[in-house]
């Protein structure tokens, strides 16, 4: 039944890269692209039959079919379909509007088919492609300077990542004597390596896998990216930017435990930190949806480091929607013209404290439900973290604040049980959280001292740190003058020469 279905999903993309190609023709009228998204619909269903009809993992050729890989698939694949859909009328008029609809197909359909790889130069091979397609889709405005420098930055950092991967592939076959995967990761094979060989292939996955994340200290490209097309933002965020935690989860057996794993540690903590501090002072909103993407990245590879592969994997997923949801609406927040309204009285003290021990309370108790759970501390702190500061948020309210507490604290619990549900659909796909002790109590108070740290720099506004720490964060968020330009020249140029830029 599997390899039906993967049949089927071979089938589905190479008619919507068909139909993509079909769109460089310039006799196609630009009303064929509403065909070309409904075409597209086509892997997108198949992926979807074939995540509820995974029920067992199949070796075929070079490919390696699993729920998790269904499962990607199909997030991959609704999420381009979303953009494109959105793109119809957003993109129409642009002098690309065809080829924004070809590279998306392309790089979204290369994405979807990382994770059925069964074989070391396949996965090599596929990883470099949505990469490339990416910066493809970015130099479709080449002629805007700082769009150039961006591509020319996210080149060489994507070509870093590439390369990483190839060696790593090269140096297991190496060691191990295999290309297919299973074997590279099966215990008999990992016995042969030594500490140094696993040390260094592990270090060549995790740099691939970083990098491409905008990850503490290769953030430079990701904070520069703020120019580039929202939905090519909205594809990047919430697909290509996740996709290094997947890495990091098929390769888990060579990473349990490994110095690489811990090392792990230091770039997600500081990214976490550093995005959290850029999104707080950066006045622009594309750019403090870049800022969240780099600290929810260094979230997603802490949990890879304490061995929460699971986690992980649904994190991705869900920051990928989330992320994507805001882009493609970030027009949104443009301000119009309106009324102007009262401004609301600030919240008293008291309520404040309401929220604080709001998440307190609700946090330990969802710990202690099951305190023996791996991660169940790391978890009970987000969640109460995350009730505390949409209490504050709601805290202008005049009325309804009790109502609103409750309704957060059920959405709070509701989210956790649907979280578990999925993990539970996975199976054993992908391994799962071993104990971390120590490590996970350290890990925990570290980030819950730098959010205590960070309030306490927020209340106390005049003293000399928080002013050099505030513009440290603008400093690092803000692009180099490379990156920016006051005024589109290129556009000028366009108007001048009838809009048709050669």
């Amino acid at each position: 039944m599997n390899v039906a279905m993967f049949i089927a999903f071979i089938a589905g993309w190479m008619i919507a890269w068909i139909s993509a190609c079909c769109l460089c023709i310039s006799r196609v009228s630009d009303r064929y692209v509403r065909l070309h998204v409904f075409l597209l619909a086509i892997p997108v269903v198949v992926s979807f039959a074939g995540l509820i009809g995974a029920d067992q993992v199949r070796e075929t050729g070079l490919w390696h079919l699993d729920r998790t890989a269904w499962l990607m698939a199909s997030y991959v694949g609704l999420l381009g379909w979303t953009i494109q859909r959105f793109c119809i009328r957003f993109m129409h008029g642009d002098r690309s509007y065809r080829a924004y609809f070809t590279l998306l197909t392309f790089t979204t359909g290369s994405a979807s088919l990382i994770w059925f790889s069964g074989d070391l130069r396949l996965l090599a091979l596929l990883w470099g492609l949505p990469l490339s397609g990416l910066v493809g889709l970015v130099l479709l405005n080449k002629e805007w300077t700082p769009v150039r420098h961006v591509a020319r930055l996210m080149s060489r950092m994507f070509a870093v990542s590439w390369l990483s991967l190839l060696l790593a592939a090269v140096w297991l076959w190496q060691v191990t004597g295999h290309w297919r995967i299973t074997q590279v990761l099966s215990e008999e094979s990992l016995l042969r390596p030594g500490w140094g060989n696993a040390a260094g292939i592990g270090a060549l996955v995790v740099l691939a896998a970083i990098i491409p994340a905008g990850q503490w200290p290769f953030q430079r490209w990701l904070l520069e990216s703020a120019v580039i097309p929202t939905p090519v933002s909205a594809a990047m965020h919430a697909g290509l930017v996740n996709a290094g935690g997947m890495l990091l989860a098929r390769f888990s057996p060579l990473l349990d435990g490994s110095l690489p794993q811990w090392l792990l540690v230091v770039p997600a903590v500081l990214s976490i930190f550093v995005g959290t501090g850029i999104l707080l002072v950066q006045p622009d909103y594309k750019r403090q949806l870049v800022a969240s993407t780099l600290a929810q990245m260094g979230m997603m590879f802490l949990q890879c480091a304490l061995g929460a592969y699971v986690l992980a994997v649904l994190h991705l997923i869900f920051h990928g929607w989330f992320k994507a949801a805001l882009f493609l609406r970030s027009g949104s927040v443009v301000p119009r013209p309106r009324p102007a309204l009262l401004a609301p009285d600030p919240p008293s003290k008291r309520w404040l404290l309401y929220g604080v021990l709001g998440g307190i309370v609700l946090g330990t108790g969802f710990w202690l439900a099951e305190p023996h759970e791996p991660l169940r501390l790391l978890r009970a702190l987000l969640l109460g973290w995350s009730i505390s500061v949409a209490w504050w948020q709601m805290a202008v309210l005049q009325k309804g604040r009790w109502i609103s507490m409750i309704v957060l604290s059920s959405l709070g619990l509701s989210a956790m049980a649907f979280h578990d549900a999925l993990a539970s659909m996975l199976g054993d796909a992908l391994p799962a959280a071993i104990s971390t002790g120590r490590t996970e109590t350290a890990v925990v108070l570290l980030i819950a001292c730098g959010g205590l740290a960070g309030l306490g720099l927020t209340a106390r506004r005049t003293t000399e740190i928080r002013a050099k720490l505030y513009l440290w964060l603008v400093h690092l968020g803000e692009a180099r003058d490379e990156a920016v330009e006051s005024h589109p020249r290129y556009l000028r140029a366009y108007m001048r020469r009838g809009g048709e830029l050669k």
